[in-house]
């Protein structure tokens, strides 16, 4: 194989990769790279042919040097950044200039982290005379990074002369759906082939033993090669030994010279598909399927709440709605419709999406709707979302905190094999985004343990500043002890990482735990003659200064937190969620470093607990979760706190119910893939006399701007043509940052005053989400 065909090989490998079959947009995504790969290799062979027709023994050299250098930098996969580079072989590398030190680095640092996924393919093997064949052509891939189970529910027998071939249909694990052996073995038995339920689960892990890749985009995939090759065609012209090539002339300038053209020809071309992924990925998204959640007493204390109940009372969601307050606990099962109306029943959670016809004279109760909300629900992969609403949120959140997949490789609702590198730059990636969102005097608390716990330090050194460190908790979250005694010291603890916006100007208010009885007893001895019991004054005060009981707030919290465990088996507020907080955690958190309607914020969600102690602690909230258990357990969660739940931080907080939030879905990476469109025409042209590419590669694509069509000079735009569901006010909320104050039937009106047509939208409002071109 000529070094030509080792360059052209790589370059397909990496915009092609190994086909796969799916339903999905990362399908189309490869489908679309393959389509660009035979524009670049037809039009980089003319380039080549060209640029060294008058030294054309220079030809394979070109190539050589080509291959040698973008074998470094292609994956199979199609990301670009350090595959076979010496940086490879080290995750972290300690980078030093003139008495200056750059503490952290990774190799994947210069990309975004999309996702984690197994690439499945259309397998055939044979075992014992038989063909086993797995057909993925139905296997949507998941669109976020959650971990869904492969499934086998439909299989189909074949016979021929020769042999019997079954044939299996995989598919993800929705909502408890589980693979039947039985019903498959007796299909198959009933067709004359006798298999065990054994043999059938080995066959199926042989199909299951396929690659698990990371996804990555480069973020400058232009500046990234270009800074890279520059240094190696230094090497490659300065480096030691008598080599020919180093023997400098006219014409190997010349040479030299074309390899630089070349190769930045190919960086151009490649930097552009990429830079469109880049695109694609950072767009604001769609917010899809919204409703919204209201307890009754917050619908009768506005002005016509009693006729829009009883209009919901009468409707025919309520036998719906009714039920699942029963699924969920609410009421007893001997509820009626008529008990709605019972004063006793105050704080019943009404879901529009059981009233979808009364939702707008639900919000219509409202003067200033966003500013009426407690809170915001968003299902989404957790970039997305911040992407998505930072405009809407920048500068307004008080607190996050976050408690991410701790890099271990197992048990969270996530594909958390992302190991130290793609782990920091999934971290890196939200925490910039986090920061923007952050209000001036905001905080930010990191949930982390052993595993991940010193590279999350760096990283926050490196986003908020060393001088904006303000603690590392240390929560003593096991009740006994976990881990091998004989080989280790057993393991209680984690680590919560506590960091401001800006150097000491964040929220925080002094937390104190009461004196007990024994404390009062020893140091509070003295009484004096008003019967006020006191302390005496040390570290050198005068004698008669007294410390008095009753002005006591107690012994200041310290950075050791051993009075809170985590949540037990038995524990009313636990929701059957692996690794979920308990919320007197939260609580001392949002406390100490938010006031009364700060906004707080989770966007590693999991079950829930951050915004239930944030709703029942009178605070505002945003949660993002993308996993299924945002419809399994927050949801409902969320529902029974309005409803006055008596679980978690009830009590002590004397909760009781009541609330207003909103939950929606955000279009999602792998949706807008999936609904691209482009041109198939060549329209990539190579100018002989300029000696480089001309034209943006996708100016021409539609993209997504068919759902626009041109009548009579005016544009007329039809987003159901894009999705069904679109929640037009709150994309345009979240596109803008401006605040939604009332949304009518025809109209959303902004918190500044400015009115949106919702039967004629302006399709300059809409451009960032569907025609991204320069």
């Amino acid at each position: 194989m000529t070094y030509e065909d080792k360059f052209y090989e790589i370059l397909k490998d990496m915009y092609i990769g190994t086909p796969i079959k799916g339903d999905s947009g990362y399908v189309n995504l490869m489908t679309m790279k393959a389509k660009h790969f035979e524009i670049i290799e037809e039009e980089l062979t003319k380039v080549v042919n060209e640029k060294t027709k008058e030294f054309p023994e220079f030809k394979e050299e070109l190539y050589e040097r080509l291959y040698d250098f973008f074998r470094d930098y292609f994956t199979d996969t199609g990301s670009i950044y350090y595959t076979y580079n010496e940086l490879n072989k080290n995750t972290y590398e300690k980078v030093y200039s003139e008495n200056e030190d750059v503490s952290l680095f990774w190799k994947t640092q210069m990309l975004y982290y999309v996702k984690t996924d197994i690439l499945y393919q259309d397998i055939e093997f044979e075992v014992d005379g038989i063909m086993y064949c797995f057909d993925v052509s139905k296997l949507e891939h998941k669109k976020n990074n959650e971990k869904r189970e492969i499934i086998y529910r439909e299989c189909k027998v074949e016979e021929n002369k020769d042999k019997k071939k079954i044939i299996f249909y995989p598919e993800y694990s929705v909502r408890g759906r589980t693979t039947k052996t039985n019903d498959i073995l007796k299909k198959i038995n009933n067709k004359g082939i006798n298999i065990i339920e054994e043999e059938l689960l080995k066959i199926f892990r042989t199909f299951e033993k396929q690659s698990e890749v990371d996804y990555f985009i480069n973020k400058n995939s232009k500046k990234f090669l270009m800074d890279r090759f520059d240094v190696y065609l230094y090497q490659y012209m300065f480096g030691d030994g008598e080599r020919s090539y180093n023997k400098f002339n006219e014409k190997r300038i010349n040479q030299l010279i074309v390899l630089k053209d070349v190769a930045y020809d190919v960086i151009d071309f490649i930097s552009q598909f990429e830079d469109e992924l880049v695109r694609i990925w950072n767009k604001p998204k769609f917010a899809l399927d919204s409703n919204y959640v209201i307890t009754k007493d917050k619908i009768l204390e506005k002005d016509g709440g009693k006729k829009v109940l009883t209009m919901i009372v009468e409707s025919e969601g309520i036998s719906k709605q009714i039920k699942e307050w029963k699924e969920l606990g609410i009421v007893s099962e001997e509820f009626k419709i008529n008990n709605v109306l019972d004063d006793k029943f105050k704080y019943l959670p009404f879901d529009t999406k059981y009233f979808k016809e009364y939702e707008l004279e639900i919000l219509r109760l409202f003067d200033d709707l966003d500013k009426g909300l407690d809170g915001w629900l968003i299902h989404s992969e957790n970039y997305q979302a911040l992407r998505t609403i930072l405009l809407k949120f920048e500068q307004r959140v008080d607190l996050i905190y976050i408690d991410p997949p701790f890099n271990t490789g197992k048990d969270f609702s996530y594909k958390d094999g992302y190991q130290d590198s793609s782990w920091l730059t999934l971290m890196e990636n939200r925490l910039f985004l986090a920061k923007d969102i952050l209000s001036m005097q905001g905080s930010i608390y990191l949930h982390l343990d052993y595993n991940s716990g010193y590279k999350g330090r760096m990283l926050l050194d490196s986003i908020f500043g060393e001088e904006c460190f303000n603690n590392e908790i240390v929560w003593e979250s096991m009740a006994g002890t976990k881990g091998n005694v004989a080989y280790n010291f057993p393991k209680k603890t984690e680590i919560i990482y506590f960091y401001s916006k800006t150097y000491r100007s964040s929220i925080f208010n002094s937390l104190y735990t009461p004196l007990s009885e024994e404390y009062i007893r020893t140091f509070y001895r003295y009484v004096d003659e008003n019967g006020r019991r006191y302390r005496k004054a040390g570290g050198g005060r005068p004698e008669h200064y007294r410390y008095y009981l009753d002005e006591s707030k107690g012994i200041p919290i310290s950075e050791l937190w051993n009075d809170i465990t985590n949540v037990q088996h038995s524990s009313k507020e636990n929701c059957g969620f692996q690794t979920q907080k308990p919320e007197k955690l939260l609580q001392r958190i949002i406390e100490a470093s938010s006031n009364k309607n700060s906004i707080i914020m989770d966007f590693f969600l999991g079950s829930g607990t951050t915004i239930s102690t944030a709703h029942k602690l009178g605070r505002k909230w945003i949660g993002v979760e993308q996993g299924e258990h945002y419809h399994s357990i927050v949801i409902p969660r969320m529902k029974k706190v309005l409803a006055g739940d008596e679980g978690g931080i009830s009590n002590i907080s004397d909760w009781k119910g009541g609330g207003f939030f909103k939950y929606y879905e955000l279009e999602q990476y792998e949706d807008t893939l999936r609904k691209l469109v482009y041109k198939d025409d060549e329209h990539l042209i190579y100018n002989k006399n300029k000696s480089s590419f001309e034209q943006y590669v996708f100016l021409r694509d539609e993209k997504l701007n068919y759902c626009m069509e041109i009548q009579d000079d005016d544009v007329k735009v039809d987003l159901n043509k894009l999705y069904e569901n679109i929640d037009i006010p709150e994309t345009l909320s979240n596109l803008t940052g401006k605040w939604i104050k009332k949304i009518t039937e025809d109209e959303v009106i902004f918190e500044d005053g400015t009115k949106v047509d919702l039967n004629n939208i302006d399709y300059k409002f809409i451009k960032p989400l569907i025609w991204w071109c320069e």
